[in-house]
């Protein structure tokens, strides 16, 4: 076991961030947001993430300052990326924005449905604004496809 924990201390994590009401996926608006739930959010991270040698350290968390608080935890433990689906907050959090901004971590951001195709107030984002790539409209699969990115930008390649 202490070998185990060993292992995976050395492993470099990305954290998968998701933000208010993404505990709800599965059931909330599935003609938006598909029948996917946060366990397969969860599950397809993982195992994307263990295509690049990664770790995922997910979370969930309806509280902005939860959210803001796991973003710093992810400097303090040296991770190598963020991953983030801030959901209703991406559009009006500042503080999210300025955290990721703080932290120097390379941020993608994440968003289920098509954010542009949908109301006007969602058009607008301020997590978008601290990442170095965005993508929406993609179903979960946006957060495989993020990861990939994400590797590719700190300079990780699949394993064979």
């Amino acid at each position: 076991m202490a070998q185990a924990l060993a292992e995976q201390a050395s492993t470099p994590t990305i954290l998968v961030l998701n933000g208010p009401n993404l505990n709800l996926l599965g059931t909330r608006e599935p003609e938006t947001y598909g029948h996917a739930t946060l366990a397969d959010v969860e599950k397809l991270c993982a195992e994307t993430a263990t295509q690049f040698g990664l770790a995922a350290d997910c979370r969930q968390s309806n509280r902005e300052g939860e959210l803001i608080d796991f973003i710093h935890e992810a400097r303090a433990k040296k991770m190598v990326g963020i991953i983030i689906n801030a959901g209703g907050y991406s559009h009006t959090s500042i503080a999210l924005h300025d955290a990721l901004v703080g932290v120097k971590i390379p941020t993608v951001e994440v968003h289920v449905s098509n954010i542009h195709a949908r109301e006007s107030f969602r058009h607008h984002s301020f997590t978008a604004k601290a990442a170095f790539a965005s993508l929406c409209g993609f179903g979960i699969d946006g957060y495989r496809l993020a990861i990939n990115g994400l590797a590719a930008k700190i300079g990780v390649k699949a394993k064979a």
